[in-house]
């Protein structure tokens, strides 16, 4: 029996009416952007009061909480679904831009400007630590165990992150791995970022080649 079945009417009234809410956020982002989100916008839109809006969010960054984490959480599932269909950090680049082409203001709620006054909490960090975990598998994957035994000199950068890898979380990843996962996660969101916000309109080039590129550029092949 599921989670869903043991709700009881009530709770299950609450959840359908936050994900509405969720729904109507998601519209007006993509209309005026995180920025201007408004709860009281929002429960006009569906005939409620502002008050009654407040029982079910108590705050704008409440609610633009749960949008991370719900968009976090879909790239997570999205990558592991592909990591256990086997997919290198080729397929996991590609899947990458299927999710961020899908629905480019969840990209850009995550990924682009930060929202003015908004901090997100730290459980949504802890699932972006999922993400790349996932990353620094295929990174691993993509690398011999030559390249990624420690360097007798290594470059300044690998010998920071040896110090420096809060953001790997627990995973056993050596420098050589966790820097091709940075070098991969900043190149790509640079590609996508630029894309998404229109930076490339206008170019007269195909910014799906670009990405591409770019990965192969980081892989070698």
């Amino acid at each position: 029996m599921g989670a869903s079945d043991v709700r009881t009417p009530r709770e299950r009234y609450r959840a359908q009416v936050q994900e509405e809410i969720k729904e109507r956020a998601w519209e007006q982002i993509a209309t005026a952007g995180a920025s201007a989100l408004s709860l009281n916008a929002i429960a006009k839109r569906m005939g409620m009061s502002g008050p009654a809006l407040y029982r079910y969010f108590a705050s704008r960054d409440e609610l633009i909480t749960e949008l991370v984490r719900d968009a976090y959480r879909s790239l997570a599932d999205a990558f592991q679904a592909r990591a256990a269909a086997g997919a290198d950090l080729a397929g996991l680049a590609q899947a990458l831009r299927r999710w961020a082409l899908d629905d480019p203001q969840r990209y850009l709620l995550v990924y682009g400007t930060p929202v003015p006054g908004y901090r997100a909490p730290e459980d949504t960090t802890r699932i972006s630590v999922e993400i790349m975990a996932v990353l620094l598998d295929a990174c691993t994957a993509e690398l011999s165990p030559a390249e990624q035994a420690p360097a007798v000199s290594p470059s300044p950068f690998d010998a920071h992150l040896a110090e420096h890898r809060a953001w790997a979380g627990e995973h056993p990843a050596p420098p050589a791995v966790l820097h091709l996962a940075l070098a991969v996660w900043t190149r790509l969101h640079g590609v996508l970022s630029l894309e998404l916000a229109g930076h490339f309109t206008g170019m007269g080039f195909d910014p799906a080649q670009l990405y591409a590129a770019e990965l192969r550029s980081l892989t070698g092949r």
